[in-house]
């Protein structure tokens, strides 16, 4: 990395508060790096962009929309949290002033992530085709009733679950719908899928982890009308009788950029209440 290194900054200045962060903090980023873009909408064409990294300003929901809009070409993230949660996004503003130059001069360690082909085949025809990093999603929609889900890997039936849906996470996404569903927590760099039912009404039907070397298909046979495919929270479309939902590992990689003082458990405490012991009526 050269002395300046070369950065493309990503902040969705439509929220107000957003905006206003967003431009305080780039005079300083100007000061340390050449951006060599300056995204307010994450709209922009990101394939011939040459830059080292990336910031990415906003929430978890931001650095989802930077990982599709990079796409092909997955850029190590500095994730500026001007959200909420911000389990991805996990730096202050402040936070990231006192790193960049850390960062600007490569001294930074990259942690890869599993991201996961997406693809609804609709007889022989792809219907449609992403590249995702937290979910996709099988829900129930209106009449709002349970569906029969089948669930195969690599080609083989492995069971039919009747639930309101069925998930299936990588371990990124393992801490956002598949955490409220129930479903286990994964250590972010693990090469793993996991699949969680929503809603299932039966004890025996718990959710699976397995190897993301694996190929996942999902099919509903009798989708309600309102049935849908979601996929890191955008609707991809209602499935038809059939419809083939398959999930696989990407040959891209999601790159999180980790600084010192910030690790997952810290995060997994922080960001969730993790607190790991009891709290006593007296205060202990």
């Amino acid at each position: 990395m050269s002395s300046r290194p070369r950065v493309l900054v990503l902040a969705y200045t439509q929220r107000p508060q957003i905006a206003a962060e967003a431009a305080r903090l780039r005079p300083s980023i100007e000061r340390i790096a050449d951006v060599v873009l300056y995204d307010e909408t994450f709209a922009a064409d990101l394939s011939t962009v040459e830059a080292d990294f990336s910031i990415v300003m906003g929430g978890d929901g931001s650095i989802l929309r930077a990982a599709h809009q990079m796409g092909n070409r997955q850029l190590p993230v500095l994730g500026v949290n001007l959200g909420k949660l911000g389990f991805l996004a996990d730096l202050t503003p402040d936070e990231m002033l006192q790193v960049l130059p850390q960062v600007a001069a490569g001294d930074y360690h990259t942690v890869e992530h599993l991201m996961f082909d997406f693809t609804l085949l609709r007889g022989e025809k792809i219907a449609s085709q992403l590249l995702g990093l937290n979910e996709a999603t099988i829900q129930t929609g209106a009449p709002f009733s349970l569906l029969e889900v089948q669930l195969y890997v690599d080609a083989e039936l492995v069971t039919t679950y009747s639930c309101d849906g069925l998930i299936v996470s990588t371990p990124v996404g393992s801490t956002a719908h598949n955490l409220s569903a129930g479903g286990p927590i994964l250590r972010k760099d693990l090469e793993a899928f996991v699949i969680s039912p929503i809603s299932p009404p039966t004890l025996t039907n718990r959710p699976v982890v397995d190897s993301a070397d694996r190929v996942y298909e999902m099919v509903v046979a009798e989708p309600h009308e309102g049935t849908s495919v979601v996929v890191d929270g955008r609707l991809v479309g209602r499935l038809k009788p059939h419809d083939r939902v398959r999930v696989q590992r990407a040959e891209q990689k999601f790159k999180l950029i980790e600084v010192a003082g910030h690790n997952y458990y810290r995060t997994l405490r922080e960001k969730l209440g993790w607190g790991g012991r009891l709290r006593y009526a007296d205060g202990r």
